[in-house]
């Protein structure tokens, strides 16, 4: 099994990038709409949701890369995009970022 060090910076980087993408979700989903919708607090969903699109599409062009670069097959790309919109999608994918790389 291929530890995070062992991997190459680009595929430590779409781990790192999945997890604060994952987070920026999370936040969305569990403070900024409850302050919206339970503080009426607007300007919560309005700051954290832009946020959250710029990282969802960075984290989207970064797949994208990988998925070139490496020569992944396009089905393991998808699935590591439609784990970016499931809340907590990103956590649950990570460990096997490492697997994909050690069983090329």
């Amino acid at each position: 099994m291929s530890t995070p060090d062992a991997l190459p910076a680009d595929l430590r980087w779409l781990r790192w990038a999945g997890l604060v993408e994952g987070t920026s979700t999370l936040l969305l989903f569990l403070v900024a709409m409850p302050l919206k919708y339970l503080a009426g607090m607007p300007l919560a969903v309005t700051i954290v949701s832009s946020l959250h699109g710029v990282l969802f599409l960075g984290y989207l062009a970064l797949v994208l890369m990988i998925v070139l670069r490496h020569r992944w097959p396009l089905f393991r790309g998808l699935i590591l995009g439609v784990a970016a919109i499931i809340p907590g999608g990103p956590f649950l994918i990570d460990g096997r970022i490492g697997r994909w790389y050690a069983n090329r």
